[in-house]
């Protein structure tokens, strides 16, 4: 299989995946073509071959490019001496990647497509997002910043009060961006007051 040359392979896969992740987010999987996507991007269908093969790698493309935006936007998190706020800041790069790419988060958590069922493989790649997560809340355990408790079952409590409230604020049930700040704001608050034991 061809592919495309090397100075244009990454763009062109940018804007084939936001192109197919826009249509999807706008219109359904019902949208979601080969023709469709390459319209958008406005290259040849013979492109989206090259690039995935076919809809299927296509729709893999797109969910495995939402949790690359991701981990880049956790790796721009800076350690500091503070592990509480470090993964709060792990937080807010979460929610500001969701707001950044919505056309892709729905895709990464959710089932817009029903007969697409991330394997094994695809499953691995993706980890890496949630061990960073994990990661930070065994650094706030063992320092004592949070009350002594099992990792990775509170990584996956804030993991769901995050994307809780930015599933919710992607679709507008959060009020403005400021409102939706103070909510997420005032959720976290609560929550880190409770694993600190207080």
């Amino acid at each position: 299989m061809a592919r495309p040359r090397n100075r244009d392979y990454h763009e062109l896969r940018r804007e084939l995946v936001d192109a197919g992740g826009r249509l999807l987010a706008a219109e359904g999987p019902a949208a979601l073509t080969t023709r469709r996507v390459a319209q958008e991007a406005d290259v040849s269908t013979m492109a989206v071959y090259q690039l995935f093969g076919d809809k299927a790698g296509l729709v893999r493309e797109m969910f495995l490019a939402g949790f690359e935006r991701l981990a880049e936007a956790f790796a721009a998190v800076r350690r500091t001496d503070d592990a509480v706020a470090d993964l709060l800041a792990l937080g807010h790069a979460y929610r500001a990647s969701a707001l950044a790419n919505p056309h892709l988060y729905e895709l990464m958590f959710g089932r817009p497509i029903p007969a697409f069922q991330p394997d094994a493989e695809t499953a691995a790649l993706i980890q890496p997002t949630f061990d960073t997560l994990v990661a930070a809340v065994v650094r706030c355990v063992e320092e004592g910043d949070f009350a002594p408790a099992e990792p990775f079952g509170l990584a996956v409590r804030i993991n769901a009060l995050a994307h809780g409230l930015c599933s919710l604020q992607l679709r507008g049930a959060l009020g403005d961006a400021e409102e939706a700040r103070r909510h997420w704001d005032g959720a976290f608050d609560t929550m880190m007051r409770g694993l600190r034991g207080g």
